[in-house]
């Protein structure tokens, strides 16, 4: 089955293609012969479901190592949902499949990155590609204008399966302005005609150091007036509940006054056998009483244990 591209495909099938692969394309004399696949191949492909292609949607990062297991960059790749739009502006479900590569060949930096969309019966609907090689060559003084200024110099090269490879040397100045740009075998060149304004190499400040202080909350005006808020806002809904339930405030009346009858000297243990009877689980009282009270802290499940 062959597979086509559209006109504004790039193919990245050999990935070493790069922006001048497209001068050195065979001829018609130079037919390269027709890719199909077999018989098996397109009988797999069309039996695939979109629930089994579900499945190839995923994101993994791979590390590049060298024969003898040292880092040489890394490769990403991920396959995820997406929408493609057509020459006509149709919009269409598809596969967006993106990888990218970078690291070191012979300490020059070097990546290539891959963009394409499939249908879901995995024809390629487009495809982009883009490769760089960066290799630096020090310093240089060059002359722009009047003024004699240093330019750091790199250079990109791009190889191609097919004829020579084709190279760029960028001269850069201080802040990252490009000041020249040569084309390797090209008679001529780009260049700025005077010196730009250059921005200052910024300065990178110490992070400010802020002391732990004790938080004194009613010296806070936005704290005291959250609290002054809410204390009011408690003060008002704890009079609307007593207005609406004038029981409670006879209840403890009479508990107030009751104390103040028997003067205890274990006030908590006098509210608990005051409020106890009040309690929904605790058990009727009994009518021939024990010299030996229960405690009324004791725990009225049977299931825990008991002081």
């Amino acid at each position: 089955m062959p597979v086509l591209l559209p006109k504004n495909a790039i193919s990245a099938f050999p990935l070493s293609l790069g922006p001048r692969a497209k001068d050195h394309q065979p001829s018609t004399r130079e037919s390269l012969p027709t890719l199909e696949a077999n018989a098996e191949a397109i009988h797999f492909l069309n039996n695939l479901q979109q629930e089994e292609l579900q499945m190839l949607l995923f994101s993994e990062t791979l590390a590049m190592v060298s024969d003898t297991g040292e880092p040489q960059g890394e490769l990403t790749i991920e396959v995820q949902r997406g929408n493609y739009k057509d020459e006509f502006g149709v919009m269409s479900h598809c596969l967006l499949v993106h990888a990218f590569s970078q690291g070191f060949v012979d300490k020059m930096l070097c990546g290539i990155s891959l963009l394409g969309y499939l249908s879901w019966d995995l024809h390629i609907m487009e495809q982009h590609t883009q490769e760089f090689i960066k290799q630096a060559l020090g310093i240089q003084t060059i002359q722009v204008g009047h003024q004699e200024v240093d330019v750091f110099i790199v250079e990109q090269t791009v190889h191609s399966d097919e004829g020579i490879p084709g190279s760029c040397q960028f001269y850069l100045l201080s802040d990252g302005h490009l000041a020249k740009r040569i084309q390797v075998g090209s008679p001529g060149c780009c260049m700025i005609t005077k010196m730009p304004i250059l921005r200052d190499k910024d300065e990178i400040e110490p992070a400010p150091v802020f002391e732990k202080k004790p938080l004194v909350w009613e010296e806070d005006m936005e704290l005291y007036s959250r609290f002054l808020g809410r204390k009011e806002e408690l003060r008002v809904s704890h009079h609307s509940y007593l207005r609406q339930h004038p029981e409670a405030q006879a209840l403890i009346s009479d508990f107030l006054l009751f104390l103040l009858l028997r003067r205890p000297a274990d006030v908590v243990t006098f509210a608990a056998e005051y409020f106890g009877p009040f309690a929904k689980r605790n058990p009727p009282t009994p009518a021939l009483r024990s010299s030996n009270r229960p405690s009324p802290f004791r725990s009225l499940d049977p299931e825990r244990p008991t002081d």
